[in-house]
């Protein structure tokens, strides 16, 4: 119930892509096959993700340069693979939103 309402309250206030695009692009570009909002997966849950990078201003830049080219040893040995199927624009977007989840 918490996922439904934070995603609720961020599709209405992010600018850019709408709550259904936001959906559609996590969902088309497979975030969830490793990730999930509020609880560790394969990867880290989204609101960790933002609990670690609260308050850095260049958070979304790295977030989506992580998603991109892949990353390991921040969250332990196992690598975030690079998401090749993500564009810049996609993964900054993507990025931004993941940072909204706190």
């Amino acid at each position: 119930m918490k996922s439904v309402i934070i995603l609720a309250v961020l599709g209405a206030s992010l600018g850019g892509p709408a709550r259904a695009d936001l959906d559609e692009m996590y969902k088309a570009k497979n975030c969830f096959a490793c990730h999930r909002i509020d609880r560790n997966h394969l990867g880290p849950s989204f609101t960790s993700v933002a609990s670690k990078y609260a308050g850095d201003g260049g958070a979304d830049a790295k977030l989506a340069k992580k998603i991109r080219e892949g990353s390991v040893g921040v969250w332990g040995p196992s690598p975030m693979p690079a998401q090749t199927q993500v564009t810049e624009t996609e993964s900054l977007t993507l990025a931004r939103w993941i940072l909204e989840l706190k």
